[in-house]
């Protein structure tokens, strides 16, 4: 039977501390359902480190343990980064590069939406973005999530592992979907990526030719050459699906894309409001009802 990313989570950082590459870290890590259950059942002993509440100075107390080891930060709700995330940016980020001192850390970094409030919920991975220091990685997939880990262990950055806990039941590789002569190309972000599939599906029997492409990378950026040709080619050029602020990451990355494929890049994400507790006021990723209309709107106005 096939692993699912849940558990290739747990297992992940169950290598990671049985090698004693470094501790994780993190608040309620053994409460309840061990996060969905993507950390083992260890104790203290085992290197797993339950901190307080005090969201505003665990990344502190995660930071000093990066100079002399490799921790895994353990964020339960990428909003929460706002609090956590100072001095990371402020001392881990720059540590290398000014003092020439790693101060690496792998930040698990979950997104979750669906009626949670304005600071937990969703993606959060522009915080980061801007700052040098850093990489981002939103694997989705169980080999992505090897290979995030991998990258970890032979570098000496900062990688700021965006997830989403809708994606933990995976257990799927996501290939592109990339070819000639498409009338579009969706290019998808973290949990945006399985909704991309359902809209493809559904424009397809409209008689749309729709190209997907898995963005994995997000910093650095890359851009993958099958994706540039394919856009250069689309009568319609691209659409950007961000589980994030659109006023960010994802413009960010759609102007790259536009100044290599010379195609117009649309951007599509979180509205610009905060989410509330309730299905009326939430703020949830695009679904693939909203991605089919914001397609469909792209070729009737162009």
């Amino acid at each position: 039977m096939a692993r699912t990313l849940r558990e290739t989570i747990r297992e992940t950082l169950r290598f990671h501390l049985k090698k004693k590459i470094g501790h994780v870290y993190g608040q309620c890590l053994t409460a309840v359902d061990w996060i969905e259950g993507t950390v083992p059942p260890l104790t203290e002993k085992d290197g797993l480190i339950d901190l307080n509440m005090a969201d505003v100075a665990n990344g502190g107390v995660v930071v000093g343990a990066a100079l002399f080891e490799k921790p895994i930060y353990v964020i339960r709700f990428q909003g929460l980064n706002w609090f956590n995330a100072p001095i990371i940016i402020t001392y881990a980020m720059k540590s290398k590069e000014i003092w020439n001192i790693p101060c690496p850390i792998f930040i698990r970094s979950i997104g979750q939406e669906g009626t949670i409030g304005p600071n937990t919920g969703s993606s959060h991975h522009s915080i980061y973005y801007r700052m040098p220091g850093i990489k981002i990685i939103s694997p989705m997939t169980p080999m992505e999530y090897k290979q995030a880990h991998n990258y970890f262990i032979k570098n000496t950055d900062v990688l700021y592992v965006s997830e989403h806990i809708k994606s933990y039941d995976n257990t799927h590789e996501m290939i592109d979907k990339i070819g000639n002569n498409l009338d579009i190309v969706i290019l998808a972000i973290s949990i945006t990526r399985f909704e991309a599939y359902k809209a493809e599906k559904y424009l397809k029997t409209l008689g749309y030719k729709v190209g997907i492409a898995n963005i994995l990378w997000i910093k650095p950026f890359k851009i993958k050459d099958s994706w540039v040709k394919a856009l250069k080619k689309a009568k319609y050029g691209g659409l950007l699906l961000d589980d994030d602020y659109v006023d960010g990451t994802a413009k960010s990355m759609a102007y790259e894309l536009n100044i290599k494929s010379k195609k117009p890049i649309h951007v599509m994400g979180l509205e610009d409001r905060s989410a509330g507790y309730s299905s009326s006021t939430d703020n949830l990723s695009p679904k693939a009802n909203k991605i089919i209309k914001k397609v469909l709107k792209i070729i009737k106005n162009d």
